[in-house]
């Protein structure tokens, strides 16, 4: 039961399932959940499940029409089953289900439950195990020791068939082929009467064989999956590995091209110093010879002038 209780666990609420439905990609949810996270939608509008996001049309009658997921409540019933007899071994005093309304017997030993019945769902005690197996409608029925440990698939297969959505008191018996749904007699009364039906019992055998052929094409996917991704695996590897490679090839390449550019910068900048000091050195150069010069006419002119003026023929 522990390596069940994911099974039973609603992917929404993440508690035990109630009322659990199946969608069309067949993740399953409970009933309310859905109804919550559909609560914006009208029947006919798509919707998305909220696992794997595949969309499908809500029925006619919105989330109440998806099929419920019997194989999910089986296992529910077995582990509230679970429950009631480790609560049984506990208290040793749990009443017989079936004759516990008798008040004057009550409290006596036989009618403390010590059988749990599959078909009925109920606990007895062992005179009504008796009787149990006396009346002809129930003596086929599944009997399970209280405190017994209960083994999965005997169990399972012990079930009996789920009841009817439509008519909760009647059992699933045919397959519509039409409708592609499981139905009880009055639904096949009421509304399949023109459509190819079969015995349920008759076509679990065509499905066997279809779920056993997809499991090998899903097992067969599933390698193929497992391959592409380690394949994909290395190739990301791989990928990081060149690209850390190439990265660090590229900061080498940086740090060279930097230098060379702080070289080529520094040569220059000497050559423009170099040039400039040159330069400059020429032009004071010239301007004292000016400055020379200037003064040398200067001198002249005021020379000449004064000739002029004071000097004799």
């Amino acid at each position: 039961m522990k390596q069940l209780d994911d099974v039973m666990e609603c992917p929404i609420c993440t508690e035990m399932y109630t009322d659990p439905r199946v969608l069309p990609c067949v993740h399953t949810y409970c009933l309310k959940c859905i109804r919550e996270w559909s609560k914006d939608k009208q029947p006919g509008d798509t919707l998305a499940c909220p696992l794997c996001r595949k969309e499908f049309t809500l029925p006619s009658n919105g989330v109440e029409d998806l099929p419920k997921n019997f194989y999910v409540a089986n296992f529910l019933q077995m582990k509230e089953l679970q429950m009631k007899e480790l609560s049984s071994v506990e208290s040793k005093t749990s009443p017989c289900e079936a004759c516990s309304g008798d008040e004057e017997s009550e409290s006596e030993v036989q009618n403390v439950a010590s059988i749990f019945c599959v078909e009925c769902q109920m606990k007895v005690c062992k005179i009504c195990e008796r009787g149990h197996k006396a009346i002809k409608l129930t003596r086929s029925h599944k009997l399970i020791e209280i405190g017994d440990d209960i083994n999965a698939d005997e169990f399972y297969q012990s079930m009996p068939p789920a009841s009817c959505d439509e008519h909760k008191t009647k059992k699933l018996k045919l397959y519509c082929f039409e409708c592609k749904s499981a139905i009880c007699m009055m639904c096949f009364a009421e509304l399949h009467k023109s459509h190819e039906c079969s015995d349920i019992k008759k076509v679990q055998g065509d499905f066997c064989k279809q779920m056993a052929s997809d499991g090998n094409n899903i097992a067969a996917g599933v390698d193929r999956c497992r391959e592409i991704l380690d394949s994909l695996g290395k190739e990301k590897n791989e990928f990081v590995e060149q690209v850390e490679k190439t990265g660090v090839e590229i900061n080498e390449q940086t740090e060279q091209l930097k230098q060379m550019i702080d070289d080529h910068r520094e040569k220059l900048m000497n050559e423009l110093s170099s040039m400039k000091q040159k330069r400059i050195k020429e032009i004071e150069s010239v301007r004292e010879e000016i400055e020379r010069q200037l003064l040398s006419m200067e001198s002249y002119k005021k020379y000449v002038d004064e000739v002029r003026q004071k000097g004799t023929a």
